[in-house]
C-alpha cells in the first residue's frame, strides 16, 4: 500500500483543511466542494484526510459495512442478528470520471435473475464508500445521470437499484468530497447546492510559502515512509482531536439567538430554499465542537456563512461565487443576541483555537520548524496588459442583457457525450429497439431477450416454469436521448460591427447563446476576426464562464477578414474531430456578412471558405447583425454557402424562430440529396 502525504504537512490552505475537518467531525454537514486552479494540492489534501478518520466497526463479512451495534435491517447481506463485529480503517473510495452507472450503484446478474429468480447483486462504489469518504475528482466533468445518482444517495443516505422488476436497497452514508477546476466548466446551480460547504483554493503568492511547499514535496518523494514518520506525532494529535470533537458534538447547544442570526444571514443574502440554513447550523455546531466549546458563538456563525453560502449566491453561470463580508458583519451585528460568556481557556481539544470560532486546523511545524505564515489573501493574477489600440480599434463595450433563445440543434442522430441539445443514442432515454450487446450488458431489453430465448426452450431441456436463458439470448436496449455538442462561435469584431449600441446587442446575443450552451452541457469555443486576421480567443472548453469573460473584453475595429475567421474555425473543428470524434459541432457565425479584407477578392474567398464547412456536413447558423432600412442580405448569402440557416438578432429570441430547427434540418437534407 502506497504512503499518502500527511494531512498536517499540507502548507497553508486553511479554509480547505478546516472544511474537511469539520466534515470529519460532523458528516451531517454535507460534504465539501473544492474549487481551484490546477496544481493546488486539492487531491492531496482530500486523500490525506482518510488517514485521520477513526476506525469503523463493521459486521464481519458484510459487503455493505453494517454497524454491528445497529445493522441495517434491509441490508442485502442480512439479516445479521448477532453477527460478530470487527474494526477496519475508514475507506476513501474514488469515483472515476468515466465510470459507468453499474460501477457506481452496483449491478445485478441478469442471467440469474431471469433463470433462477435470484437477486444476485454486485455492490458498487456507493456501497464501498458507506461510512467512509467518496471522492470525485473533476466532479464537474461527471455525466449528469451519475451526478444525479450520487447526490440522491448522499441526500437520502441510501442507494436504490431498480432493474427489470428486481429491487435492491442498501445504506450509503458517506462524506462526499468533490474537486474541480472552474476553467473546465461549472456544475449546475442545483447540484452546487447539494454540497454542504465550498472552498476556493489558489496557489500562494508568498515566495517563502511556495519554497516550503516545494521543500516538503521533494522530501516526501525522496522517501515517503520517512517523511510520513516525521509527521506521525502531528497526525496522531489531530486524529485524537477529531475523536474528542465527535464526542463533544452532541453536547453543543444551538441557542435561539444564534438560530436567528443564521436565518437572518440566509435571508439577507437571498439564498434559495432552506438547505443553507440547515447546513450553516450544522457547520456552526461542528465549529464549536472543534474549538472545544459547548455553545455556538457569533464567530462560528460567521465562519459557517463563509463556507456554506458563497456557492449558493450564484444567480447565473456567469456569476462568480463570493460573499460580501461587510454585509455579513452588519447582518450578524444587527441580529446579535446575548452572547454566552467566552471561556478564556476552554478545556478539551479546541484549547487555543484562534478567534473562538473554531479557528483553523493546526499547521504542524514539522522537524524543520514552523511553516511560513499564509498570506491573508492570495493576490489575484495580474490582468494582461493591453497591447494598445490599433488604427481604428475601439475599446470593448459591455454586453447587452441576455435573453432566452430558441434551441439550435444539430440534425440527425449522434452518439456524443450526454447533454441536452441534439438527438443521440445514449445510455439513458426512451427505448427505441434492441441489439446484441457489445461487451458488458448494461441495459437489458427484456422482451427481446425473451423472444430470443423462447424458441430454444425444448432443445435446452426446460421442464419447469423457469425460462432457460443463455448468454447469447441477452439483448441490449438501444435508447435515444440528448447529447451535448461543440458550439463554435465565430464572431465578427470588425469596424462594420463597431457601433457601440450594435456591438452591445451582438455581445448580448452571444452571451445568451453561451447561457443556453451551459444549460445544455455543451463545449464551447470562440473565434474572432478583425483587422487582418482571425484568432482563437478561446479553444473549445466546457467553461462558458471563460468564454463570457473573453467576449466581455473583446475590442472592435478594422477590416472584416471573414474568410480568415471561417478558415480558423475550420482548423479548430478539424482538430476537435480528432480529439473527440463523437461530439458533433454546431457552427454559429455572428456577422453582418461583409467581407473587406483577406485578399484581392474577399467575398469570393469567404464563399470558398464557407463551402469547406458545407462539404464536411457541419451544421451551421448565421446570426445576421445587419441593421438599418437598407439591407444587403450578405449574411443570408453566407448561410447558403455554408448550407445552413440565417437568423436575425430579433429572430434569435425565444418564440421568434419556431421554424429555425426545421429549416436547418431541411437545408441539410437538401444539400445531402444534391
Amino acid at each position: 500500500m502506497s504512503t499518502r502525504y500527511p494531512f498536517t504537512a499540507v502548507v497553508g490552505m486553511d479554509d480547505l483543511r478546516l472544511a474537511l475537518l469539520l466534515n470529519a467531525v460532523s458528516p451531517a454537514v454535507g460534504g465539501v466542494l473544492v474549487r481551484g486552479e490546477k496544481g493546488t494540492a486539492k487531491s492531496t489534501a482530500v486523500r490525506a484526510l482518510a488517514e485521520l478518520l477513526p476506525e469503523v466497526a463493521v459486521v464481519a463479512g458484510c459487503r455493505f459495512s453494517c454497524d454491528p451495534a445497529s445493522p441495517d435491517p434491509g441490508c442485502p447481506d442480512g439479516p445479521h442478528g448477532n453477527a460478530p463485529g470487527t474494526s477496519r480503517p475508514a475507506r476513501m473510495v474514488e469515483l472515476p470520471v468515466g465510470a459507468s452507472e453499474d460501477r457506481l450503484v452496483g449491478a445485478l446478474d441478469i442471467e440469474k435473475a431471469l433463470a433462477e429468480g435470484v437477486k444476485a447483486f454486485e455492490p458498487g462504489l456507493l456501497a464501498a464508500a458507506h461510512r467512509g469518504i467518496l471522492y470525485v475528482d473533476e466532479v464537474n466533468l461527471l455525466s449528469d445521470h451519475l451526478i444525479d445518482h450520487l447526490l440522491d444517495a448522499a441526500a437520502m443516505g441510501a442507494s436504490h437499484v431498480e432493474r427489470e422488476g428486481v429491487s435492491v436497497r442498501h445504506a450509503a452514508r458517506f462524506l462526499l468530497v468533490g474537486t474541480m477546476n472552474p476553467e473546465e466548466g461549472e456544475l449546475r446551480p442545483q447540484l452546487l447546492d447539494r454540497f454542504g460547504l465550498t472552498v476556493e483554493v489558489a496557489a500562494s503568492r508568498d515566495p517563502e510559502q511556495r519554497v516550503e511547499v516545494v521543500r516538503r514535496r521533494l522530501a516526501f518523494e525522496d522517501d515517503p515512509a520517512a517523511f510520513a514518520a516525521r509527521w506521525a506525532g502531528e497526525e496522531t494529535a489531530l486524529r485524537e482531536r477529531i475523536v474528542a470533537a465527535r464526542e463533544l458534538l452532541p453536547q453543543v447547544k444551538l441557542g435561539d439567538a444564534v438560530l436567528l442570526q443564521i436565518a437572518a444571514t440566509c435571508a439577507a443574502f437571498e439564498v434559495d430554499g432552506m438547505r443553507a440554513d440547515i447546513v450553516m447550523a450544522r457547520t456552526a455546531t461542528a465549529l464549536a465542537a472543534w474549538a472545544g466549546r459547548t455553545e455556538v458563538a457569533s464567530e462560528d456563525v460567521r465562519q459557517a456563512a463563509l463556507l456554506a453560502l458563497p456557492h449558493r449566491r450564484r444567480r447565473s453561470p456567469f456569476d462568480a461565487p463570493g460573499l460580501d463580508e461587510d454585509k455579513l458583519d452588519e447582518t450578524l451585528e444587527q441580529f446579535k443576541g446575548d452572547e454566552p460568556d467566552d471561556d478564556p481557556e476552554p478545556d478539551g481539544p479546541g484549547d487555543g483555537g484562534p478567534g473562538g470560532g473554531g479557528g483553523v486546523p493546526p499547521q504542524g511545524e514539522g522537524p524543520d520548524g514552523p511553516a511560513p505564515e499564509s498570506a491573508d489573501a492570495p493576490e489575484s493574477a495580474p490582468a494582461p496588459r493591453s497591447s494598445g489600440a490599433g488604427a481604428g480599434e475601439r475599446a470593448a463595450v459591455k454586453a447587452g442583457e441576455p435573453f432566452r433563445t430558441k434551441v439550435l440543434s444539430v440534425p440527425g442522430l449522434g452518439e456524443g457525450a450526454a447533454g441536452r441539445r441534439s438527438r443521440a443514442r445514449t445510455e439513458h432515454g426512451r427505448t427505441t429497439g434492441s441489439t446484441l450487446p457489445r461487451g458488458a450488458l448494461t441495459k437489458l431489453h427484456l422482451a427481446a431477450t425473451v423472444r430470443a430465448a423462447a424458441p430454444h426452450q425444448r432443445a435446452r431441456g426446460r421442464s419447469g416454469p423457469g425460462l432457460v436463458v443463455r448468454r447469447d439470448d441477452l439483448r441490449q436496449a438501444t435508447r435515444e436521448g440528448r447529447e451535448g455538442n461543440l458550439v463554435l462561435f465565430v464572431v465578427d469584431a470588425s469596424g462594420s460591427m463597431a457601433a457601440r449600441q450594435r456591438m452591445s446587442a451582438v455581445k448580448g446575443a452571444v452571451l445568451s447563446l453561451l447561457l443556453d450552451a451551459y444549460q445544455r452541457r455543451d463545449k464551447v469555443g470562440l473565434v474572432t476576426f478583425r483587422g487582418r486576421d482571425a484568432e482563437v480567443a478561446l479553444p473549445p472548453t466546457s467553461s462558458v464562464d471563460a468564454a463570457a469573460a473573453r467576449l466581455e473584453k473583446l475590442p472592435t475595429g478594422g477590416r472584416t477578414p471573414l474568410s480568415a475567421g471561417l478558415l480558423k474555425a475550420h482548423d479548430v473543428l478539424r482538430v476537435e474531430r480528432l480529439r473527440d470524434p463523437s461530439r458533433r459541432p454546431l457552427l454559429v457565425v455572428v456577422t453582418d456578412g461583409r467581407a473587406t479584407g483577406g485578399g484581392a477578392d474577399p467575398v469570393a474567398l469567404a464563399a470558398r471558405a464557407a463551402r469547406l464547412h458545407a462539404a464536411e456536413g457541419t451544421a451551421s447558423v448565421v446570426v445576421d447583425c445587419e441593421t438599418g432600412p437598407v439591407r444587403l442580405g450578405l449574411a443570408g448569402s453566407l448561410a447558403r454557402e455554408l448550407g445552413g440557416t440565417a437568423v436575425t438578432l430579433d429572430e434569435l429570441r425565444a418564440d421568434s424562430i419556431a421554424g429555425l430547427v426545421r429549416d436547418v434540418q431541411a437545408d441539410n437534407a437538401t444539400r445531402r440529396a444534391a
